[in-house]
């Protein structure tokens, strides 16, 4: 196994623990695992190295790269993973945050439904597709709706644990709304777990972060009742 240019020599228990992390899509920390020197180099480099990289896995396979359908292949695959479903991983992707006074004195939660999830599972890099429902009571700012679906696309265009996903996304809104009454849901259909191992199709995965006044049980309960429209 290659790193760096470097060859890695992995022992059996290696082997056996990267195993059991991705079969268990275990996450090792809260933050996205990045390099130091992550943006070192431009988003054109990381294209073009990502495309030799992808023909030789596709020639690998023994695919016929001089073929006109697979020409492009490898330089698609590049500009989806840098400027698309990955483009969270570059800081500048993040959204931009301003509140607005809240002058109409609204004082209930406010819960933003269904907003997508395009992610990508770190362990196999295969989609995780699902919504996340947001919620928040303001402290007297408030912010404009895009910005909320904005703040979950950019931490769902990385690759991701959905446990991570949703303590991101959370700690964000708690951050950018200057209060911790945040609630974050999502329900999502993981790809590793329908294409692979079990291949169960019919499961979806749901997380939860209730922060501030949303653990109260009754604050909770009302929140639900928005997103599963329960009494």
């Amino acid at each position: 196994m290659k790193q760096n240019g470097t060859l890695l020599s992995l022992k059996d228990k290696d082997i056996d623990l990267i195993t059991e992390v991705g079969d268990n899509h275990v996450a090792t920390s809260l933050d996205t695992p990045m390099k130091e020197d992550a943006h070192a180099i431009s988003d054109q480099e990381k294209m073009e190295k990502i495309a030799e990289h992808f023909a030789y896995i596709m020639d690998t396979l023994g695919l016929d790269l001089s073929d006109d359908s697979l020409r492009g292949t490898p330089m698609r695959v590049a500009k989806m993973y840098v400027e698309e479903v990955f483009s969270g991983l570059n800081p500048k992707s993040k959204p931009d945050v301003k509140l607005f006074e809240n002058k109409y004195n609204y004082k209930e939660m406010l819960v933003e439904k269904d907003i997508k999830v395009h992610s990508f599972c770190e362990h196999h890099f295969v989609p995780i597709i699902g919504v996340a429902h947001v919620a928040y009571i303001n402290k007297g700012k408030v912010v404009g709706l895009s910005k909320l679906n904005r703040i979950v696309d950019y931490f769902a265009k990385r690759p991701q644990v959905q446990e991570r996903m949703t303590v991101q996304i959370a700690n964000e809104l708690k951050q950018a709304l200057g209060t911790d009454d945040v609630a974050v849901l999502i329900d999502a259909k993981h790809m590793c777990v329908s294409l692979r191992g079990v291949e169960d199709t019919t499961s979806s995965t749901v997380t939860a972060s209730y922060g501030g006044a949303f653990q109260n049980e009754e604050t909770k309960k009302e929140f639900l009742q928005y997103v599963y429209g329960t009494k």
